[in-house]
């Protein structure tokens, strides 16, 4: 008897992006890269916030009782458990559920999020739903054991910086660096697999035949979206750190900054520290 393979179910990608202006070198590599994906099998599910009208305030009108102290973190738990969630923030939270990967597209403004982005993520990433407390177990949902683990994500920007600005010697700092509240606090703290970001510097000098180089170094990053190495951020349960979260002693010894964090190949390998 022969028996016919299940199909390989299609990954849905959601690409949310952040751009006021829809002729901008932003939102050209979104028609592109979404059009890319497509072409590829891939199901894809937007976010243009700006397009949306997303309101990027987090509010107590509706979720804490009236008069009372709000409080962020407990009554928006306490609104997600009894779905009493705004409709818009229960939209959202369906998409990422639904998506294996994400797409974050942003420019880079004074290095940081734009405000209606910052948004999103106050309202959408909200607890019992993004981070929290497992019921079961008690164990705080973080890191490794983050409630996204198995989602990948590509951030992708656009900033004004030059080329060697945002490397290891720039003036801005290097990028994965500079990123590090984003990639490592948001992403990887809800347990997503964060891939090195995208960027475009010199984004307002980019001519017809930078940004032809610009769509195409995108389409790759996009092929590898589902199978390209993650950053290898150092998991928080497994010894790594101490129990006030600090990097414990025999890591790194004498080491300080921000890649400490990274799991490094002599780590993963030992024969290459020889």
């Amino acid at each position: 008897m022969t028996t016919t393979p299940s199909p390989t179910p299609t990954p849905t990608v959601l690409w949310l992006s952040a751009h006021p202006e829809p002729r901008s070198l932003t939102a050209s590599l979104r028609v592109s890269g979404i059009a890319h994906l497509r072409a590829a099998g891939h199901e894809v599910i937007e976010s243009d916030l700006y397009a949306m009208g997303w309101d990027p305030v987090l509010r107590g009108e509706g979720i804490s009782a009236q008069g009372e102290r709000f409080d962020p973190t407990a009554d928006v738990r306490r609104a997600l458990v009894e779905g009493r969630l705004p409709e818009d923030v229960r939209r959202e939270q369906a998409k990422l559920t639904a998506a294996n990967a994400l797409v974050v597209q942003f420019p880079l403004w004074w290095y940081g999020l734009p405000a209606i982005l910052k948004g999103w993520m106050d309202r959408v990433l909200v607890s019992g739903f993004a981070f929290g407390t497992d019921p079961r177990t008690g164990r705080r949902l973080r890191f490794e054991d983050g409630p996204f683990r198995g989602k990948r994500v590509l951030t992708a920007l656009t900033l004004g910086d030059r080329p060697r600005a945002i490397g290891p010697r720039g003036k801005s700092g290097q990028l994965e660096e500079l990123l590090f509240g984003l990639l490592h606090g948001t992403f990887a703290y809800t347990g997503m697999d964060v891939l090195p970001p995208f960027a475009v510097p010199s984004a307002d000098r980019v001519d017809e035949e930078a940004f032809t180089r610009a769509q195409a170094a995108l389409h790759v990053r996009l092929d590898g979206l589902l199978t390209d190495p993650a950053l290898p951020y150092r998991p928080q349960f497994r010894g790594d750190y101490t129990e006030e979260w600090e990097l414990a002693p025999h890591v790194r010894p004498g080491e300080e900054g921000l890649s400490v964090h990274l799991v490094h190949e002599e780590e993963r390998d030992p024969s290459h520290a020889l």
